[in-house]
């Protein structure tokens, strides 16, 4: 897709945001009109190896408590959404996979998958009652693709719950810290959640400040 036009929604409407250096990197910054999403030009990007690198250095141990505590954010409102025995996959589990075993021990069947660290496709042919996103959707190169993805493997009446820091407004984003990662290229409003949900005809809950979840409605398409 022609980087003219907006990664999530396609919209040509979209404006410069702001320019500025993150690390050693500098990088321009977008901004949709039509659905809020603020978003990186492919040519800012890091290389694979370079994103491999940062990740790495992120402490995600899955038997590190205050992270277990942090991962319980999407767990709790999940949980109450589906049933005894679901399916489910953790799309994005990275280097040291967390909310999975979190998951297996409270009973559930959970694939992973990560395009750096466990690159199954396999798994990706499979459908699932939930889909966990957690701290992946600001990493997507392109947010639609990769919705469409999350939408064809989602179960009728599933659950998809992103963990994500969203943007209140435009205005603050060239002091908000979310921004700092240079492997955050997506980033989304509370409008930019609610434009999904229209877009996959899901029904949309916020939880807290970067949590979201989606109920998949029947499709209507």
């Amino acid at each position: 897709m022609n980087k003219e036009f907006c990664p999530l929604c396609y919209s040509s409407k979209i404006e410069f945001l702001v320019s500025k250096k993150v690390y050693k990197h500098k990088r321009d910054f977008m901004f949709c009109i039509n659905c809020e999403l603020v978003f990186v030009p492919e040519k800012f990007h890091l290389s694979k190896q370079e994103q491999i690198n940062r990740y790495l250095q992120h402490n995600n141990n899955p038997y590190d408590s205050e992270y277990r505590k942090f991962l319980s954010k999407i767990i709790e409102p999940l949980i109450d959404k589906i049933i005894p025995g679901a399916k489910g996959l953790d799309y994005g589990s990275g280097p040291g996979p967390t909310l999975s075993l979190m998951l297996d021990e409270l009973g559930y069947s959970v694939n992973i998958y990560d395009i750096y660290f466990s690159e199954d496709d396999s798994v990706l042919t499979f459908s699932y009652d939930f889909i966990t996103c957690s701290e992946t959707a600001e990493h997507f190169v392109s947010p639609r693709e990769e919705f469409d993805k999350l939408d064809k493997m989602l179960k009728n009446n599933g659950i998809l719950v992103i963990m994500t820091s969203m943007l209140d407004s435009k205005d603050n984003f060239k002091d908000w810290y979310y921004n700092r990662d240079p492997t955050h290229l997506s980033f989304y409003t509370k409008n930019t959640m609610i434009w999904i949900s229209n877009k996959y005809n899901y029904e949309i809950s916020f939880y807290g400040s970067n949590v979201i979840l989606f109920k998949k409605n029947i499709s209507v398409n």
